[in-house]
């Protein structure tokens, strides 16, 4: 069982004005971890996880990421998370190495550390031959294995990835998640949104957010024998679409 606390999250509220995307948010995330963040579109997942990156300010709460304070330790958070958002943060009129090298001196990576992590990714994911291919020209499921891939590159202790497998095929799909896996098992911590309820079933424990709250949390196993669902499609429905739920049944 996994103990060490990653990411601790105590009363997280965030507030736009009047609207309240975070709403008193209380969890915990362990080291090796893989945690679904899940939620329907403005249920307050990309608000939080932005927070958590130290990238955007909570309105009140307190929060710990990589054992670094939220308020006053951000640069320190940033340099030990990896984050990989829902459009690809590399850059398409650079090639796959050019685009290793900018991301490894922006961790502030020594020449020779960056220069060995590249040759080491290129082995990993089969792209020696593609070195020099501009990331324009790369196809959609490589370009993901390849943000990701970069995310990790100064090995940090957690990896925020916000929905990463949006608009591939199911084999590339389950390849990302073999990535995820080995980083997993690797001892990083991997913090992940998805909207496919089926790989939802790959992560150790998963939140179903709801209007900016947290409705729901623990092992998929768990939240299906609890909600009676045979799959975490059905819990999602449950949990986060009740009125889609009855709609059904009638």
């Amino acid at each position: 069982m996994k103990t060490e606390i990653e990411i601790r999250v105590r009363n997280l509220v965030k507030k736009f004005g009047n609207f309240v995307a975070n709403n008193n948010l209380n969890f915990d995330v362990y080291k090796g971890e893989i945690f679904g963040f899940l939620g329907a579109n403005g249920a307050g997942k990309t608000t939080a996880m932005r927070i958590l990156c130290g990238l955007s300010h909570p309105t009140s709460g307190e929060l710990t990421v990589a054992g670094y304070d939220i308020y006053k330790q951000t640069e320190l958070i940033k340099k030990n998370i990896g984050y990989m958002s829902q459009k690809f943060s590399l850059y398409d009129d650079l090639n796959i190495v050019e685009n290793m090298e900018l991301y490894g001196g922006i961790y502030g990576m020594p020449r020779k550390q960056i220069k060995l992590r590249v040759e080491e990714l290129l082995s990993k994911l089969n792209m020696e031959a593609s070195r020099k291919t501009l990331i324009a020209d790369l196809p959609l499921g490589w370009k993901q294995k390849l943000a990701f891939s970069v995310a990790m590159f100064h090995k940090p202790r957690i990896v925020f990835l916000d929905e990463p497998t949006g608009g591939v095929d199911p084999i590339t799909r389950r390849q990302f998640w073999d990535l995820i896996y080995q980083a997993a098992h690797d001892g990083i911590t991997v913090f992940v949104t998805t909207h496919y309820m089926d790989e939802a079933e790959y992560c150790d424990r998963v939140t179903i957010m709801v209007d900016g709250r947290i409705d729901a949390l623990d092992t998929p196993g768990k939240l299906k024998e609890k909600y009676q669902a045979a799959n975490m499609n059905e819990v999602f429905i449950k949990v986060a679409r009740p009125d889609f739920q009855m709609t059904i049944n009638n």
